[in-house]
C-alpha cells in the first residue's frame, strides 16, 4: 500500500469510531493477547508501560467478565496515551492547537476495533499518522545518545498534541527550522525559508485555514505599533493616513511585501512576502514581531493556488500592482507547530536549538509559559 493509501485507510478508520456501538465484551484471548503486546510496545512511541498485573491474572483465568472488564480498561488508557500524550493540560498552556482525538468516543471505537478483523492494526492505528512521527519513532529506537534520545521524545509527544491526521493537504510551518511545508495527497510538495518572532515576540502555536493569496497587499498599521511610532509615518515610504487609521499602501517598501496570505485566526498572525529578503540567507531567522514571513512568497503563492492559476498567471497579478484577493481552491488548513528535532531530506532526524524554550519547560515539567499575542506584523524600520 502507499504512503497515501495507508494515511486514507487510517484517516477513514478513525473518522467512523463516534458512530460504532460501544461493545467491550466478550474479549477473545488472542485479542487481549494482542493489547498485551501493544502494551509491552508502548515504550517504542517514548510512552510509559502500563501496569499489567490486574489484567495478566484476569488473562491467565481466561475469557470472562474479569478479563472484559481489566482488558478494557488497559485499553482504553493504552488509547488516551497513543491519541492525547501524557502531558498535563497546564503543561500544554502555549499548544493553541484543539486536538480532535480528545472528541473520538473511546467506547464506540474499541467496540468497533473488538469487532474488526484485525485488532492489532486498530491499535496500531492510534498513532499520529504523519509521516513525521514515523521518522521519529524510528529513530528513538535506535538512538544511542541519551540527550537526543530526550529531545526525539518529547517531539514525539508533541505529535500527539496535534490531530492524528492534519489532513492530506495542509501546511506545516516548523518554528525552531524556521521553514514552511506544503503537502499535497499526503506528500511533501515543497519546502520554503520563513522568519518566525523574535524571543520577545514568539509566534503563537496555532492553526488557522488559509482561504485566498492578496497580491499587492495594503499594510493596515495595528494600534500599537501606531503607538510606539507615535503616528509618525513617512509618506514617501508609502504610508497615509485615512479614515482614521495609518496603513501603508502597496510598492517596494510595503511591509508585507507582495503577498500576503488570508488566514483569519485570533493571533493576528499572517504569513506574508517581505521587501527584506536578505534575511533569508541567514541561518537563525528570529526577527519579526510574531507574523511569518516566507521566502520565495510568490513560489509559495503559486503553489497553494494551483491549478486555479498558473506561475504566469500569478506573476501578472504581481506585476499590475493591484490589490487582489484570489480564493484558494479548497481552504488548506495552515498548522504553525514547535518541533526540534525532524526527519530531513537525507533521512536522518535533525535537532535545532529550542528557540522559546518549550523543550526546558517540558524537560523540567513547568507550565507552558504564556505565549505574547503578536500586535501585528512588523515594525516599519523592518522593511
Amino acid at each position: 500500500m502507499t504512503k497515501w493509501g495507508w494515511f486514507a485507510t487510517v484517516s477513514a478508520f478513525l473518522t467512523s469510531i463516534n458512530f460504532a456501538p460501544a461493545q467491550a465484551s466478550g474479549w477473545k484471548i488472542d485479542q487481549a493477547q494482542e493489547l498485551r503486546r501493544a502494551v509491552v510496545a508502548a515504550p517504542q512511541d517514548a510512552l510509559p508501560l502500563l501496569d499489567l498485573r490486574t489484567f495478566d491474572t484476569a488473562l491467565a483465568a481466561g475469557p470472562g467478565a474479569a478479563l472484559d472488564e481489566a482488558a478494557t480498561a488497559l485499553a482504553l488508557q493504552l488509547a488516551r496515551l497513543h491519541l492525547l500524550g501524557t502531558t498535563p493540560a497546564a503543561r500544554k498552556a502555549g499548544w493553541h492547537i484543539h486536538d480532535s482525538d480528545a472528541d473520538h468516543d473511546l467506547g464506540a471505537w474499541l467496540g468497533q476495533a473488538l469487532a474488526s478483523a484485525d485488532f492489532g492494526a486498530a491499535l496500531r492505528a492510534l498513532r499520529p499518522a504523519h509521516p513525521d512521527y514515523a521518522a521519529l519513532r524510528a529513530a528513538y529506537a535506535t538512538e544511542p545518545d541519551a540527550e537526543r534520545k530526550a529531545i526525539i521524545a518529547r517531539n514525539m509527544e508533541r505529535w500527539r498534541w496535534l490531530p492524528r491526521t492534519l489532513g492530506p493537504d495542509h501546511v506545516l510551518v516548523n518554528i525552531p527550522f524556521f521553514e514552511a511545508r506544503l503537502w499535497r495527497g499526503g506528500n511533501t510538495a515543497g519546502t520554503w525559508p520563513v522568519i518566525v518572532g523574535k524571543t520577545a515576540t514568539p509566534t503563537p502555536i496555532f492553526t488557522a485555514r488559509i482561504t485566498g493569496v492578496t497580491f499587492n497587499p495594503w499594510w493596515h498599521i495595528p494600534a500599537s505599533i501606531v503607538r510606539r511610532h507615535k503616528g509618525r509615518f513617512p509618506a514617501n515610504q508609502g504610508y497615509v493616513f485615512a479614515n482614521g487609521r495609518w496603513s501603508q499602501r502597496p510598492g517596494p517598501f510595503n511591509v508585507l511585501g507582495q503577498m500576503k496570505l488570508e488566514m483569519a485566526n485570533p493571533y493576528s498572525v499572517l504569513m506574508h512576502d517581505t521587501p527584506n529578503r536578505a534575511l533569508f540567507e541567514k541561518e537563525r531567522r528570529d526577527f519579526s514581531n510574531g507574523c511569518v514571513r516566507t521566502g520565495d512568497a510568490i513560489g509559495f503563492a503559486a503553489s497553494l493556488l494551483a491549478p486555479r492559476m498558473t506561475r504566469a498567471q500569478v506573476d501578472q497579478a504581481v506585476a499590475t500592482g493591484q490589490t487582489e484577493t484570489v480564493a484558494l481552491p479548497q481552504p488548506v488548513p495552515v498548522y504553525v507547530a514547535y518541533f526540534t528535532a525532524q526527519p530531513v531530506a537525507d533521512g536522518t532526524i535533525a535537532v535545532r536549538p529550542d528557540l522559546y524554550r518549550h523543550d526546558a519547560r517540558m524537560a523540567a515539567g513547568r507550565a507552558a509559559k504564556p505565549i505574547v499575542v503578536a500586535s501585528g506584523c512588523e515594525a516599519p524600520a523592518a522593511g
